[in-house]
């Protein structure tokens, strides 16, 4: 098992090494990557690197290289963070960016000068009395309290910014991978509480057997990079869409005002049927309308009591099921329906259509036929 692992570790290693190269080397990666994506990669590339120097003894049996790893703890988790943000908000880097890299500044310097810089003696004293032990205790606690807040922090920022496109989007955008990258973080950092969880209260040795799964996870991250990277490169070139949201809290629409857009809305959706564009935004919708963005969010908000996302699939579903009905529903399938009703993913549909009718299209129809 040992000797399994520290292969993966490996691997991971020289992956890493190569992604760098691939992202940093090529000026056209190099322009169009997300810098966090490629900033990501070389912390991951420090969290190994002083494991792999350490194993392979290239530079003799030097405990202090180890120590190497440390390094990445405190930049691990602020880069999570701010890759999410980055991509699901279309914003860059920015110098206020770096004050969430401040402690893992902070945190390299005093590692340096507490573990690396001191002699043997100091160090084998610091062991002796147990200061050294108690001192790594209480850094791992730091960093997993501080890689968790940021990882905490970055969940809510997609959980956020999937709501938001609700509200201003009447199609999916391909953000699952941003979910999935901060599941398999989540799963890493578990990995670690579980470790360190059994360092303070397991027998000694489980520390030292389970301590490589820290590694394997740090690998399992590259591999999920790597991965994506090749299935889907534009998740780490292009930025998402970047939604403005304004409050509606100044609108003068009155009472009477929103009860006559609602019927007007209505009647429009059903002459000019708008939801046929499958890339319909409600900035679009407001201007057809002739009244702002947030007029229209607060009289979906007020008057129709949904969002954007679901009031235009509406639509669409009722679309469909006219369609259905047709000589049509003879040519195409039903997703084929669906995109001819303003559909442009089949799980967006197929999701839709059972929120709103309760069943699945295939059901949905053999109820009316019997």
């Amino acid at each position: 098992m040992e000797i399994f692992a520290n292969q993966l570790v490996y691997f991971g290693f020289f992956l890493s090494l190569f992604l760098l190269s691939v992202y940093s080397f090529s000026a056209k990666n190099r322009k169009n990557s997300n810098g966090y994506i490629v900033f990501l990669i070389l912390v991951l590339f420090l969290g190994l690197l002083g494991r792999v120097l350490y194993t392979t003894k290239v530079f003799g049996e030097n405990f202090r290289l180890i120590t190497i790893s440390e390094f990445a703890i405190l930049l691990f988790g602020s880069t999570v963070y701010l890759f999410t943000k980055s991509s699901l908000t279309n914003t860059r880097f920015t110098a206020k960016d770096l004050v969430h890299y401040l402690p893992g500044i902070a945190y390299i310097l005093f590692v340096t000068f507490y573990f690396i810089v001191p002699s043997n003696e100091v160090i084998v004293a610091r062991i002796q009395t147990g200061e050294l032990y108690a001192i790594v205790n209480v850094l791992v606690a730091i960093g997993l309290l501080f890689n968790c807040t940021y990882w905490f922090l970055g969940l809510r920022q997609f959980v956020r910014f999937k709501e938001r496109l609700k509200n201003e989007l009447s199609y999916s955008l391909k953000i699952q991978f941003f979910f999935n990258f901060l599941i398999a973080i989540g799963v890493c950092l578990l990995v670690w509480i579980v470790v360190y969880t059994g360092s303070l209260f397991g027998p000694e040795a489980f520390e030292r057997e389970a301590r490589k799964f820290i590694w394997l996870a740090i690998t399992f991250i590259i591999l999920f990079i790597a991965y994506y990277g090749m299935i889907a490169p534009d998740l780490f070139r292009i930025r998402a869409v970047q939604l403005t949201q304004k409050k509606y809290s100044q609108s003068k629409l009155d009472s009477q005002d929103l009860n006559d857009l609602k019927l007007k809305l209505e009647e429009m959706m059903i002459a000019k049927k708008p939801y046929l564009n499958s890339r319909l935004v409600k900035a679009e919708l407001a201007t057809m309308l002739g009244i702002s963005n947030p007029d229209l969010a607060r009289l979906l908000n007020e008057r129709i009591g949904m969002n954007f996302f679901d009031f235009v699939n509406y639509y669409r579903i009722k679309e469909f099921i006219d369609l259905a009905k047709t000589n049509k529903a003879k040519e195409l399938t039903f997703f084929g329906l669906a995109q001819e009703a303003g559909f442009n993913s089949k799980t967006t549909f197929n999701k839709s259509f059972k929120n709103l009718m309760g069943t699945v299209p295939s059901e949905y129809f053999l109820k009316i036929e019997s």
